[in-house]
C-alpha cells in the first residue's frame, strides 16, 4: 500500500525554495502550455503542488480533488484534475531538467580531475501489464552522490550510454546493456573526445580487431590467459558502422577471471534463462561466463586494476534506483494512459532529485574531522 500523505500547507514554501534559482514556474507553465487559461489553476506553483499530491503524495484523482478543495487550492472535479496533470507533462519534465542542470557542477569528485558517473535504467509496467511500458534512464554522479540525468521514455527507449550530456573529464560507466558501438562513438563525439567510458562486454557485443587490422579471436585469447585473479589487457579496435571513412574506435580490452563460484553462478543463470525461453544455449556463452570483460577509452595512465575498481562502483546507482522503488514507489504506477503515466512518473522523478539535494545537505552538515 502506498503511503498517502500530501505536503503540509506550511512546508510547500520550503519545497519551492529548493527549486533552481531563477526558475519562473508561471512563465514555464505558459511556455509549455500547461496553463493556457487562468481559471481554477492559474499559477505554476499551484500546478506543481497538485502534481506532487497526485504523484508521490499517493492520492487518487478523487482524493487529490478533495485535497485541493480542503486547502483552498481550487475546486476541481476528478476529470479536471486528470486534464490539468495530463497537460503538465512538459512542464514537469522541464522542472526536472532545470533542477538537474543546477546540481551537476558544484560537487567534489572522488577520482582526481575526473567526474565518475554511472548509467543504468529501470522498467515500469502499467496496471495489468506483464511487460515494459516505460523506462527511466538515469546517470548517477558518484562524487556528488546523486542523479545528474533522469529521462523517461516509453518501452522503445533503449539503454544507451549517450543519454544525458557528458561533461569534460567525465568517465561514464555502464553494464553489458550499454556496449553499443554507435552509442559509444556518439558519446565520445558529443563530448568533443573529452569524456571517456568503461563498459562491460558480452562476448559478442563488439567486432574487435588488433591494431594491425587482423580480427581478434576472443576465445583463443581467453584460453591463453593464465589462471590467476589479476586483470589482463590488450589494445584493440572496434569496427566502425560500415560507412566509408568511418574511423574505428580505439579501446583497451581488460579481462578478469572470476572466482570459480561466481563463474558457476553465471553458468547456472544462463542455463535457467535458456530453459525458460526454450532456446539453445551457445557453448561459448558458458565459456565466457568465467570472465569479466571491460572495454574502455581511457589511456594507459589509468591502470587496469583501477578501471576494474571503478566499474565495481556500479552498485551505487543500483541502490539509488531501488530507493526510487522502495521509498518513492516509482514502480507502483496506477495510471493507464500515456499522458497520465508521464505526469505521475515525472512528479516522482522531481521528488527524487529534490531528495538527492537534501541528502547531500545532510551529509555536508556533518562536522569535519580536520579543523
Amino acid at each position: 500500500m502506498q503511503h498517502q500523505a500530501s505536503l503540509p500547507a506550511d512546508q510547500f514554501g520550503d519545497v519551492l525554495g529548493r527549486l533552481a534559482p531563477g526558475l519562473d514556474l508561471d512563465d514555464l507553465a505558459r511556455r509549455t502550455k500547461a496553463i493556457e487559461r487562468r481559471r481554477v489553476i492559474g499559477e505554476g506553483a499551484v500546478l506543481l503542488r497538485l502534481a506532487l499530491a497526485r504523484g508521490p503524495g499517493g492520492l487518487s484523482l478523487n482524493q487529490t480533488a478533495a485535497w485541493a478543495s480542503l486547502l483552498g487550492v481550487g475546486e476541481l472535479s476528478d476529470p479536471a484534475v486528470k486534464y490539468r496533470l495530463d497537460k503538465a507533462v512538459d512542464f514537469l519534465n522541464a522542472i526536472v531538467e532545470h533542477q538537474l542542470t543546477a546540481n551537476t557542477s558544484h560537487r567534489p569528485v572522488r577520482w582526481p580531475r575526473r567526474v565518475l558517473r554511472v548509467a543504468d535504467g529501470t522498467s515500469i509496467s502499467q496496471p495489468g501489464s506483464r511487460g515494459t511500458d516505460w523506462r527511466v534512464h538515469g546517470v548517477y554522479d558518484l562524487g556528488r552522490g546523486g542523479f545528474s540525468h533522469l529521462e523517461l521514455t516509453d518501452s522503445h527507449g533503449a539503454e544507451t550510454l549517450d543519454r544525458g550530456s557528458a561533461v569534460a573529464g567525465e568517465i561514464r560507466i555502464g553494464d553489458r546493456n550499454y556496449a553499443w558501438l554507435s552509442a559509444l562513438q556518439d558519446f565520445r563525439r558529443q563530448s568533443g573526445e573529452q569524456a571517456d567510458f568503461i563498459v562491460r562486454l558480452r562476448w559478442r557485443s563488439l567486432a574487435l580487431c588488433l591494431p594491425d587490422g587482423s580480427a581478434l579471436n576472443l576465445f583463443d585469447h581467453l584460453r591463453a590467459l593464465p589462471v590467476d585473479s589479476v586483470p589482463h589487457e590488450i589494445a584493440v579496435h572496434a569496427a566502425g558502422r560500415g560507412e566509408a571513412g568511418e574511423p574505428r574506435l580505439t579501446l583497451r580490452l581488460i579481462i578478469l577471471r572470476k572466482p570459480p563460484e561466481a563463474a558457476e553462478r553465471e553458468r547456472k543463470r544462463l542455463r535457467q534463462m535458456a530453459s525458460r525461453k526454450q532456446t539453445r544455449l551457445d557453448p561459448r556463452s558458458l565459456e565466457a561466463a568465467e570472465f569479466v570483460m571491460l572495454a574502455t577509452s581511457l589511456d594507459e595512465h589509468y591502470a587496469a586494476g583501477e578501471i576494474v575498481a571503478a566499474y565495481r562502483l556500479r552498485w551505487q546507482i543500483e541502490l539509488a534506483i531501488k530507493r526510487l522503488k522502495s521509498l518513492l514507489h516509482l514502480d507502483a504506477l496506477p495510471t493507464r494512459t500515456a499522458a497520465a503515466s508521464r505526469s505521475w512518473l515525472l512528479s516522482h522523478l522531481l521528488l527524487a532529485v529534490l531528495s538527492d539535494e537534501m541528502t547531500q545537505e545532510l551529509l555536508d552538515s556533518f562536522p569535519s574531522r580536520t579543523q
